[in-house]
């Protein structure tokens, strides 16, 4: 038995969640609806819940914000949003879980089953905070990227990431005076999260910081030449997008 908490300040969206869980996920126990998040974070200190189910916009402090709060998460979110882009867009990069309003039974069921199959009871709290920095950029512009690896965060300011390359499932951040790393992190993730951020897909395995372009040479797609030398293709079918983010620098 998963034992929950609700917290949304939309009356409506509780108890259509509270009836969905009732009716289509009978091992989750609700033991607390709560519309505002300070009556959360006391439930959440006194219930010691399982897993919260948490609206991430909320007036006075956002559902990332009330996780800023708890000191240790020790229990599995999955948050419950209107659409809003970029608090998606971070939730997603961390590889968490959320649900879009009005919830979906199908995707209600698939996202309990995930908690207790893959033991999400537990995760990490550092899987969390990532999402949580990642957030904070309502403009979707962000200055330093949170990446959530095996055993903590590696913190990246944006203006040194040169490029991204996909390498399979991985991609390599090639950085402005340091190493290159390895991250587990698909190029998808960092493209879908880094765009409003200056970065511009320009090949199905590279993502480019224009601010360190030196130059572009022009051909039937071209190439750039960026601040570390290296020379990165330049796709047909990506050529005209990146001529016109040319155009706004």
């Amino acid at each position: 038995m998963i034992r929950a908490i609700i917290i949304d300040d939309e009356v409506d969206a509780r108890e259509a969640l509270r009836m969905t869980l009732a009716k289509y996920c009978p091992d989750v126990t609700i033991l607390r609806c709560c519309e505002t998040p300070p009556l959360g974070l006391e439930a959440i200190e006194i219930l010691e819940p399982d897993l919260v189910f948490l609206d991430v916009q909320m007036p006075g402090m956002s559902g990332f914000d009330l996780l800023q709060q708890i000191k240790k998460i020790n229990f599995a979110v999955i948050f419950v949003t209107a659409f809003d882009r970029y608090a998606i867009k971070a939730i997603k990069f961390s590889a968490l879980d959320y649900l879009l309003k009005p919830v979906d039974v199908d995707d209600l069921m698939q996202a309990v089953q995930k908690v207790k199959a893959q033991a999400l009871l537990s995760r990490p709290p550092y899987h969390y905070q990532s999402a949580l920095n990642n957030s904070q950029h309502t403009s979707g512009k962000i200055e330093k990227l949170a990446v959530p690896t095996h055993d903590g965060i590696d913190f990246y300011l944006t203006d040194d990431i040169i490029y991204c390359q996909a390498d399979g499932s991985y991609t390599t951040l090639f950085l402005k005076g340091k190493p290159k790393q390895l991250v587990c992190k698909k190029l998808i993730d960092f493209e879908n999260l880094l765009t409003e951020s200056g970065f511009c897909r320009v090949h199905h395995s590279s993502l480019i910081n224009l601010k360190h372009i030196l130059k572009y040479v022009k051909g039937e797609g071209g190439y750039v030449i960026l601040t570390d030398n290296h020379h990165v293709d330049i796709s047909r079918r990506k050529k005209e997008e990146f001529l016109q983010l040319l155009d706004r620098l």
